[in-house]
């Protein structure tokens, strides 16, 4: 039997999944990451969260053919190297050689986004489609583009940020240092700062009775006022899901995927969300669904995502 590890590195826990041959996950695990650590340190402690899988599912590290994994940043796959995330104030990290000298095992490397839209691509909502689209909306709009079943990720690493695509010239800062980022429409962080906006121009809103105050609001406030009628928050998400729709529209007359998959947090609404931003891709398409069929579909893995994307990539699938 072959094994494959998958990690899901983040900037506050890294997740690990040991799988055998036929996909299926043997054993699971976590470990804390944090930047005041180090680099060398947090590699020591991804190495030691590699074994200590093995040692739980009872599989020999040398029985292990690859470890695949996600991380944030500017990722340049091809070379194993983180080029640059923030966060962590990693610059040029060659991650994937000094985690394969840790455990002895080849290591291969690609973006959190990427592997998340991998996972879905070969498990998930876009599994049977062989070009797809994964945006998650949360705190930005994060992306991972497949085409023909492999991860897009441009030139070094440095393709496929279609939050930071422009879709209103001089609007909104983002902290990338531009105006009018997609991300700055389209994310959760998006929704509840015009939720928050209403409330304070419509103050007989349901809005205050939902939230209670503007500390209160999630992405989740304007969905349960519109569902009852209150026509500020309706305006909110009417304005939330053609910005939504832009960046989709944008991104399909580019690429043309058989899919869109939408995840993370505001995707929890499903067809409440789905249902308008379809109609609204619908009426701006270059060419039209009915000519070139697409399809706008939630996000199916959840939190798995990024760690099934991770043994797709360990695998080579």
């Amino acid at each position: 039997m072959k094994y494959y590890i998958g990690i899901d590195f983040g900037g506050m826990s890294a997740k690990a999944g040991l799988f055998d041959e036929t996909g299926k996950m043997l054993c699971k695990d976590t470990v804390a990451t944090s930047k005041e650590e180090g680099y060398a340190v947090t590699v020591r402690k991804t190495a030691e969260l590699v074994r200590r899988i093995c040692e739980a599912a009872r599989v020999p590290a040398s029985s292990v053919c690859a470890v695949g994994m996600g991380t944030p940043g500017i990722v340049d796959g091809a070379a194993g190297v983180v080029v640059r995330w923030t966060n962590f104030d990693w610059v040029n990290k060659p991650v994937a050689a000094d985690l394969a000298k840790e455990t002895g095992i080849p290591v291969y490397i690609t973006n959190d986004a990427n592997a998340a839209a991998l996972g879905e691509a070969k498990f998930g909502a876009g599994k049977q489609y062989s070009d797809s689209i994964m945006l998650t909306l949360g705190t930005g709009v994060g992306s991972g583009i497949i085409i023909g079943g492999k991860i897009f990720e441009g030139f070094g690493g440095g393709g496929g940020e279609a939050g930071h695509m422009v879709i209103n010239v001089g609007g909104v800062p983002c902290p990338c240092g531009r105006r009018g980022c997609f991300e700055q429409y389209a994310s959760a962080t998006a929704l509840m700062r015009e939720t928050k906006r209403a409330m304070f121009e419509n103050k007989n809103s349901l809005l205050w009775e939902i939230a209670g105050t503007p500390e209160g609001v999630d992405g989740r406030t304007a969905f349960e006022a519109a569902a009852r009628g209150d026509a500020a928050a309706q305006e909110v998400l009417k304005n939330y899901c053609i910005a939504l729709a832009e960046g989709i529209v944008n991104l399909v007359n580019i690429f043309r995927p058989q899919a869109i998959l939408i995840g993370g947090g505001v995707s929890g609404q499903g067809e409440n969300l789905l249902r308008p931003v379809r109609k609204f891709v619908a009426e701006r398409l270059y060419i039209d669904c009915e000519t070139i069929p697409l399809t706008i579909v939630r996000a199916a893995l959840g939190n798995d995502a990024g760690i099934l994307g991770a043994y797709a990539l360990a695998r080579g699938i």
